[in-house]
């Protein structure tokens, strides 16, 4: 067994529910994000909005929020409706980076929160799963009612 994988069995293990929403997109906007601790049951919630943003930009600040929450190094399952930051991280993020975060001669959208979420990804073992929205999941459920109630005081 590496050190990789021995030192990531031995941290602590959470998940990282997430969710975006947008009234209008652009438009007021609300992130939300919920942390397990499954092995002592300990969870928090929290959320946050801004008044004129896109969903992209919630989705990703409700994956940079959770995991900014964590203490300490983790083992992170972050779970998200979101096939953008999913295939932003897995598949496109590489080849960002490779090209000075740049796609081809345009600049990158949201630039500085992939940066963060890079950074991030630096500090904690993360695995990626996708969760299909609106499907039922309570958690993502939650996550979304929590994103919404964010932005309506903008509205």
């Amino acid at each position: 067994m590496s050190k990789k994988q021995t030192s990531a069995r031995s941290l602590p293990r959470v998940e990282l529910y997430t969710d975006g929403a947008c009234s209008g997109n652009p438009g007021p906007g609300g992130w939300a994000f919920i942390l397990r601790h499954p092995a002592s049951g300990k969870e928090i919630e929290r959320s946050g909005a801004e008044p004129e943003t896109t969903n992209n930009r919630m989705e990703l600040m409700a994956v940079i929020r959770g995991l900014e929450a964590l203490k300490r190094r983790s083992s992170v399952d972050v779970m998200t409706d979101s096939m953008y930051v999913l295939k932003g991280l897995t598949e496109w993020m590489p080849k960002w980076k490779a090209a000075g975060w740049r796609r081809g001669r345009k600049p990158l959208k949201n630039v500085e929160l992939w940066q963060r979420l890079d950074e991030l990804l630096q500090r904690h073992d993360v695995r990626l799963k996708y969760v299909p929205g609106h499907s039922g999941h309570d958690e993502n459920e939650r996550c979304d009612e929590l994103a919404v109630a964010a932005y309506q005081r903008y509205l």
